[in-house]
């Protein structure tokens, strides 16, 4: 008897962790995401615009960014 009278008197503070669960896991795949998309923002800068000529300066100078 003792765990069915303990189910209802327990189920909302097991309902309120599961959502802050549920919201942490959202919030680190949010975040992972996040870090991601910026790494590919910061490739994306690295290349040439369309309008210059690609030179052998351009392929060859490794100071170059």
């Amino acid at each position: 008897m003792g765990i069915h009278y303990d189910y209802k008197s327990t189920r909302g503070a097991k309902a309120m962790e599961k959502q802050a669960k549920r919201e942490k896991k959202l919030a680190e795949k949010k975040a992972k995401r996040q870090a991601k998309h910026e790494e590919i923002k910061k490739e994306e800068d690295k290349t040439i615009p369309i309008d210059q000529v690609i030179t052998l300066d351009h392929l060859t100078n490794p100071d170059k960014k």
